[in-house]
């Protein structure tokens, strides 16, 4: 796995009737570096998230993942770089209550090819085993607490190998003891997997361990330290 450089340029995202809801002039993040991000809530710290993981198009500028300029791309061609490239952490988990652990943690095998799908498989359980889930494997996710659901779900974001974590706000449904374990897993693991991660959090000790901390304020980057 190679890091990716992540540099974005002259982004503007916009909402209903052309609203202005984020604004960066530049921003460069070398491959491998923890970035946490902050601000007050409504600030557009989501929505920049967003616009790295290609979740939403920007009205103008540029968001380069190494060489890729995913802005510029097409849906599909954006859905395709984001299942191959970036593991997402949602706030609420986005699981599927009717599936166990694992077929929460491997769902990117359904649309992968043969050779990748059998990948994922492997490193979904390998995950769930590293994060101490591995007897529960089997277990439907309906059936677990907030920690574990959220540790299923960093499972899911890691089980393809992805060179880029994006976590958006990953501890804020946790209690500080199962918080204070994500962030160690989140931190150990990109680490350890020279993975680039940008974290979206209100959560102090998140930040605490990040590379750089960069503020988001009124949609527009504030502050970079």
């Amino acid at each position: 796995m190679t890091a990716l450089d992540l540099s974005v340029r002259d982004l503007v995202v916009t909402g209903e009737g052309g609203r202005v809801l984020l604004r960066v002039d530049a921003l460069d993040v070398p491959g491998g570096t923890r970035l946490g991000i902050r601000g007050p809530s409504g600030a557009g710290k989501s929505t920049l998230l967003h616009a790295l993981a290609g979740l939403l198009r920007p009205a103008s500028g540029a968001v380069r993942w190494g060489g890729t300029d995913i802005a510029a791309l097409g849906d599909a061609a954006r859905a395709r770089f984001r299942r191959e490239t970036v593991g997402l952490v949602f706030q609420d988990f986005l699981l599927f209550e009717e599936l166990s652990a694992l077929g929460n943690a491997a769902l990117a095998a359904a649309w992968s090819g043969a050779p990748r799908r059998a990948a994922i498989a492997g490193g979904a359980a390998s995950m769930l085993d590293h994060l101490g889930l591995s007897g529960h494997a089997r277990r439907s996710v309906a059936s677990f607490s907030g920690g574990e659901r959220q540790r299923v779900a960093v499972s899911r974001a890691l089980a393809g190998n992805p060179p880029v974590l994006l976590a958006d706000e990953p501890t804020a449904s946790l209690d500080r003891a199962s918080a204070d374990r994500l962030i160690e897993d989140l931190a150990g693991l990109s680490a350890a997997r020279g993975m680039t991660l940008v974290a979206v959090s209100h959560d102090a000790a998140l930040h605490a361990r990040m590379d750089r901390v960069i503020d988001v304020v009124d949609g527009a980057i504030r502050k970079a330290g």
